[in-house]
């Protein structure tokens, strides 16, 4: 019997041993590695705050968050907008919509595989078939992954592709306003962008903070789209702060300068989710009403 009350914890075991060992202790490993110079082959060197003074004397670490909050700064507000907009028009009675429902959610399934990278890269090639299309139309083609100016475009035009994910959160909240709200507008005669912008918007407030927080944490993060594509290129233009973190830590090993880049953008991640759950009781609406 005294057995009994322990119960519980055997079945959650697996999760409990999965948690400390594969997240509790790297977490708490890299945090400490953080203050130290170790390269996998010699013990680690404790140096204090050296790793981070580093970080910001170098030209590099400042490129690579320069290009990483244009590529968050341009990838999220589009997908966001684009995932609402399909969202709003697939929410009408339409033929197929199932079908049109699985094949814009297809993308984000896809989208994060290293196929669809690869198939990304072909299609932006100078002779690829985007390339193709335009000779069409008598235009010149234009260099998508050997020009920095159009290959930041690029690899941002492959995120907002896999906007599945929050158009079917959008769709699902649609689907929970009550129609009640809209007949009531279409008798006031109140137009169609009015009742988008003063019903619609307002009431989906809370998906939309949600999903912002989802998609922005994501971006900061994005790393096999940028690696495999481009690998950084041309002239560092597509150089994402993930990918500086990869290449110290694995391609020149340098363990503790890597943790203490990691934990930087921990840090970045962090502030913008506090700022913006800061900013949630100016534009989020629950209940019908500020909070």
């Amino acid at each position: 019997m005294k057995l009994k009350k322990y119960e519980g914890y055997f079945y959650i075991l697996p999760w409990l041993v999965g948690l400390l060992v594969f997240t509790a202790y790297p977490f708490i490993a890299s945090f400490v590695l953080s203050f130290t110079d170790y390269n996998l082959q010699s013990s680690p060197n404790f140096i204090a705050l050296g790793n981070y003074k580093k970080m910001f004397e170098t030209e590099l670490f400042k490129t690579s968050i320069k290009t990483t909050f244009i590529y968050v700064f341009v990838t999220v507000p589009l997908k966001l907008t684009f995932a609402l907009f399909i969202a709003y028009i697939l929410n009408f009675k339409l033929k197929a919509v199932n079908f049109f429902r699985t094949a814009y959610y297809l993308p984000s399934i896809l989208g994060g595989s290293v196929a669809i990278a690869v198939l990304w890269r072909f299609l932006f090639a100078d002779s690829g078939l985007i390339n193709i299309i335009i000779g069409v139309f008598g235009a010149d083609p234009i260099s998508w992954l050997g020009n920095p100016k159009y290959a930041i475009f690029t690899i941002s035009l492959l995120r907002v592709w896999q906007f599945g994910s929050p158009m079917v959160i959008f769709l699902a909240a649609l689907k929970n306003i009550p129609e009640s709200l809209y007949e009531a507008a279409r008798i006031d005669g109140a137009p169609k962008t009015s009742i988008f912008f003063r019903i619609t918007l307002p009431l989906i407030t809370p998906i939309v903070f949600f999903n912002f927080i989802m998609q922005l944490v994501q971006a900061f993060q994005e790393f096999n789209g940028p690696y495999i594509i481009t690998g950084g290129g041309p002239l560092r233009s597509t150089y994402l702060f993930p990918l500086y973190i990869y290449d110290n830590a694995f391609k020149y090993f340098r363990m503790g300068y890597g943790s203490a880049l990691a934990w930087f953008l921990f840090i970045i991640i962090m502030i913008f989710t506090m700022i913006t759950f800061k900013s949630e009781k100016y534009w989020v609406h629950y209940d019908g009403g500020d909070e």
